[in-house]
């Protein structure tokens, strides 16, 4: 691979605990899909003390399970403070139970790139999480001191998105203002909006991102999973199918502000948790655009499984602005990314156990 002398040596950026070992690759890659080389460079940790990932799965498995007990805690909280006011039929010490629903209730979300950097930093040990990056932190950094913004296109959903948790706590601080868009109903719940918020959220409609794009720079730029809960609903551990091929607003969205599209690609977020794919609380899921059915993980519990986190960092689209952009417009640019993301899939994979003859779909 092509590099300067200095970015050709061993480099440490230590954080609160450990430190992070930046890997320079010996031979650029070659694309599978494309057959051109492609320079890039891979970024992991030094192996971690056993506590480190007990205390990493620990935390993860505390970010599912907020996806299975929000919707049961809320509704028995509501039924406690129904009968504590009207009924009066339950031991009185029961009340303290809907503590937190209230103040949650109550409480605006709070974006916590300390905590995420510091806490969340755990669960990097636990996936053995790594980074690989066809653009550097250096050309992204350029391209937001110009004031641009990016749409960082990321897939697939899986059922918690532990490999863009950690990214979320590897990366360099001004990477750490780009907010996520999520569904409303993750943004507004008691508990879950306090919890997911940490990460630092913003509605998924249209005109609240359009807003926040204004900002410009890191700080307008946002996270789009563009296949969203549709898809978690899709892959397998032998399949990766991603709902993508009617999926084409965000593509829009980029040419009529003059965004770019920077493609991720989250290796292992289908293989950390199996989700039951059928019943009504998928239908429910489907609905609500939130994940409230079952899954499970490590010896069928609903624990992660600690298998390697790859994120992949693929090069921007290099999009115009297009303030009126015709259907033709956005099929051109919509077939360039899908072509893309195949492309950091099939170079890739094989960084990621249990992926090397995983089938890539676009649905």
């Amino acid at each position: 691979a092509t590099f300067t002398l200095a970015s050709q040596l061993p480099v440490q950026v230590h954080s609160l605990f450990l430190s992070y070992t930046i890997i320079m690759p010996n031979t650029p890659k070659t694309s599978a899909a494309t057959s051109k080389k492609v320079n890039y460079t891979v970024h992991k940790r030094p192996a971690a003390p056993f506590y480190r990932k007990v205390l990493g799965g620990i935390f993860a498995t505390c970010f599912a399970l907020t996806y299975l007990v929000t919707l049961p805690y809320i509704l028995l909280s509501i039924y406690v403070l129904w009968d504590y006011f009207v009924r009066s039929a339950l031991p009185g010490w029961m009340i303290w139970t809907t503590v937190p629903f209230v103040i949650s209730t109550i409480v605006p979300t709070q974006h916590s790139p300390f905590f995420v950097k510091h806490v969340v930093d755990s669960m990097i040990d636990y996936f053995e999480f790594s980074e690989i990056r066809e653009t550097s932190d250096e050309e992204l950094l350029e391209f937001f001191g110009k004031g641009r913004t990016a749409i960082l296109a990321a897939q697939p959903h899986g059922v918690v998105s532990f490999t863009g948790m950690c990214s979320g706590s590897f990366c360099i601080d001004e990477f750490r203002k780009i907010k996520t868009a999520a569904a409303s109903v993750v943004t507004s719940v008691p508990i879950l909006k306090h919890v997911m918020g940490i990460f630092g959220l913003i509605d998924a409609s249209k005109k609240s991102i359009v807003r926040h794009m204004k900002k410009g720079g890191a700080a307008g730029s946002i996270v789009i999973y563009i296949g969203g809960i549709a898809e978690l609903f899709k892959s397998s551990r032998k399949e990766e199918r991603l709902y993508l091929s009617k999926r084409k607003g965000f593509i829009k969205l980029a040419l009529t502000t003059g965004s770019d599209i920077l493609p991720l690609y989250l290796l292992g977020n289908t293989h950390s948790l199996t989700v039951v794919k059928s019943g009504p609380l998928a239908a429910i899921s489907r609905k609500m655009g939130v994940s409230i059915t079952y899954f499970w993980g490590w010896k069928n519990l609903p624990i992660p499984r600690p298998d390697k986190l790859v994120y992949v960092r693929g090069r921007l689209l290099g999009m115009p602005k297009i303030e009126e952009p015709t259907q033709e417009d956005i099929d051109f640019w919509h077939k360039k990314y899908c072509d893309e993301v195949e492309r950091i899939f099939e170079t890739y994979k094989g960084a990621c156990p249990g992926y090397e003859n995983k089938k890539f779909y676009i649905d």
